[in-house]
């Protein structure tokens, strides 16, 4: 596919092909200035000094790559533990839940939070119910003023509702740059605003999604552009009868970057009746339970797997002397070990059972490594899309459920619509 790729890689490297006024993003870890970084540090270090919890408002990659990078960095536990200052983000707005939000209300009663509310248009239904709420009740509990400068906005540059609102109420603003969409909108103040509240570098962040671009602009070569080995061998397993590219960790901590994941094809490749259909598991764990069918289920499916070499910490198996549960032949051995064996025997089960298993190898879990991977599925991303011949930086889909929403709920200007929406319930 060498070729193919290098016409993909020249389209979008020149910003030549389909979508190329959405192709900001490519530049972004080499054009984030000193002064937007050091701004957002120090708003990030005055929240942190207001606030227990920061309420992050938005959906897609409004919120999903924020949560993806804070939940791969910070322990499980953290809600419980007292040895650190930095304040619990929770999200919001990227369901229409009622429980969840009263739940979350009723929470906050009780707490010192801040809110970051993330939205270029400032009108897409559920993050737009959720900063009506959230902002009723923060100006209730600390009167207007102080409740303005809790309120952080990150929205379009010139217009838009939440702009306006924004401008109106004195909020704190950040732009979403012109010519970014959202599910490449991480290493914007999108993602980058909240990752540093929760107390991570962003500067490490941004260094590592530039040593990517390094490596991916300057060469279209399958053997030294990782993301194009990656974009050519995902095309070549679609091309073969695969229509499922499952997303697979053995980290818990990655869930939420397998989440951010399936938004970022999931909005890109599924164009045109065209694309793999993206999905993730969390190993060992969904072993038992979607496990067998990926061994013996259809043959439509390819895994990529993510393994993380270094752990952050050192774990052994203790020694018993009953030995009743018959694991002594482990004692010693650290859990990663055991982990990694664990990885090794599934893909050597599952290329067995004729399912191909790519791996991507992650030294380590820190924020270096989370902006080289962001930057290489993002890269990855919009290549596989121009060799698919689909344009990957639109989502006018996402609009069809949207559309229908408003008119079912009676949004004004779309009574046609629900007129014809009730028509066809009613039939069916």
């Amino acid at each position: 596919m060498q070729d193919e790729v290098d016409i993909s890689h020249s389209l979008l490297v020149e910003k030549a092909g389909k979508g190329n006024r959405f192709l900001g993003w490519i530049d972004l870890p080499l054009k984030t200035d000193e002064t937007l970084i050091s701004e957002i540090e120090t708003d990030a270090k005055f929240i942190r000094e207001k606030a227990e919890i920061v309420i992050v408002i938005g959906i897609g990659g409004s919120y999903l790559g924020s949560r993806a990078i804070i939940e791969a960095l910070i322990s499980p536990f953290s809600a419980f533990r007292d040895d650190t200052k930095n304040p619990v983000v929770i999200y919001a707005g990227h369901n229409l839940s009622q429980d969840y939000h009263a739940e979350l209300l009723q929470l906050l009663d009780k707490k010192e939070y801040a809110i970051v509310v993330v939205s270029r248009s400032g009108t897409t239904t559920e993050p737009a119910i959720a900063f009506r709420l959230l902002k009723n009740h923060i100006e209730k509990k600390y009167g207007i003023e102080e409740a303005a400068r809790r309120i952080l906005a990150i929205t379009d540059s010139s217009k838009g509702a939440l702009k306006s609102l924004a401008v109106k109420n004195g909020y704190k603003i950040y732009v979403i740059p012109d010519g970014v969409a959202g599910q490449y909108s991480v290493l914007t103040p999108v993602g980058l605003l909240p990752v540093a509240i929760a107390g991570y570098d962003i500067r490490k962040l941004i260094s590592g999604a530039n040593e990517m671009r390094k490596a991916c602009i300057e060469t279209s070569s399958l053997a030294d552009n990782p993301a194009a080995c990656y974009a050519a061998i995902r095309n070549s397993l679609y091309r073969l009868g695969s229509q499922v590219e499952i997303l697979v960790n053995y980290e818990p901590s990655l869930h939420y970057f397998t989440e951010w994941w399936k938004q970022l094809f999931g909005e890109s490749d599924g164009k045109e009746n065209e694309g793999l259909f993206p999905a993730g598991a969390d190993f060992t764990t969904d072993l038992h339970s979607m496990g067998q069918y990926i061994q013996e289920g259809q043959r439509m499916l390819f895994e990529t797997v993510i393994h993380v070499q270094k752990p952050k910490h050192l774990l052994s198996v203790p020694l018993d002397e009953a030995d009743l549960d018959g694991i002594n032949y482990l004692a010693g051995k650290t859990l990663h070990e055991v982990n990694h064996m664990a990885a090794l025997a599934t893909t050597l089960a599952h290329t067995s059972g004729e399912v191909p298993c790519l791996d991507i190898l992650l030294p380590v879990l820190d924020e270096q490594s989370l902006g080289e991977m962001i930057y290489f599925f993002e890269f990855a991303c919009g290549l596989s899309g121009y060799l698919t011949g689909i344009n990957p930086f639109n989502q006018a889909g996402v609009e069809v459920y949207q559309n229908n929403l408003f008119a079912l709920l009676g949004k004004p200007g779309f009574e046609n619509e629900t007129e014809a929406l009730r028509e066809r319930i009613d039939e069916e």
